[in-house]
């Protein structure tokens, strides 16, 4: 099968300031997960869509094969990203001169993911028919057990409370939380669906530790930290 992958990284950060090309470990943060997919060994292009012409040149310099100027429209604060991923997708096609047959795009704000979660997810779509496969983390908290909204007169209930109520969390339905490291499609899929969920699409499970996602100061620490943890290993 052809593969590309895509990597979506807009210039106007609002809870990290230009995350996307500060330093982390050594290197810009963008340019971890330029590495993860060169070492996979799994794409024929990466292609990453901006609109900072500053990230597209940080991304040329570490190793992106094609840059892709994101329309001003696919780059506002309310922009959805599947529009932002199928602009790339039919641009880097058009510069290969050929259709691709799975399409992996990867979060610049995950760098924490390893290149076998990858090739596990990718693997998953390929072996098992489906459209598509998301990837998540175990949740610490269950809308079964612990995890609660404001009703009328905003009072507190549980989010999805069971005819049986659930006396330990270690008896509630299993539930995840997305983490937006790894989305893999079928091309149908990517331009067929109007959002990440099709009727098949599957789950590929990555540990707590490599599912944060950086969107705050917060969280830039603690990936920082944990970066610096695992390099000393």
């Amino acid at each position: 099968m052809s593969r590309i992958c895509t990597i979506c990284a807009r210039g106007g950060s609002k809870g990290v300031k230009n995350k996307n090309i500060r330093e982390l470990a050594g290197k810009p943060l963008i340019a971890h997960t330029l590495e993860q997919a060169r070492s996979t060994r799994l794409f024929e292009l990466i292609a990453v869509s901006s609109d900072s012409p500053e990230i597209l040149d940080t991304a040329r310099r570490h190793g992106a094969d094609l840059m892709v100027e994101r329309p001003p429209e696919l780059a506002t604060d309310t922009a959805a990203k599947l529009p932002a991923i199928r602009h790339c997708v039919q641009e880097a096609e058009k510069y290969a001169g050929k259709g691709f047959d799975v399409l992996v795009d990867l979060d610049a704000t995950s760098p924490l993911r390893l290149p076998e979660d990858i090739c596990g997810a990718v693997e998953l779509l390929e072996t098992s028919g489906v459209s598509n496969v998301i990837t998540a983390a175990p949740a610490r908290r269950s809308p079964y057990f612990n995890l609660v909204e404001l009703g009328e007169n905003n009072v507190v209930r549980l989010s999805k409370p069971l005819a049986k109520a659930i006396i330990r969390r270690q008896d509630s339905p299993q539930c995840f939380d997305m983490n937006a490291s790894i989305y893999v499609w079928r091309r149908d899929s990517l331009f067929n669906h109007p959002t990440v969920f099709a009727a098949d699409t599957r789950l590929f499970v990555m540990p707590e530790e490599r599912s944060i996602d950086i969107d705050s100061e917060l969280d830039f620490e603690i990936v920082k930290m944990l970066m610096e943890k695992r390099a000393a290993n």
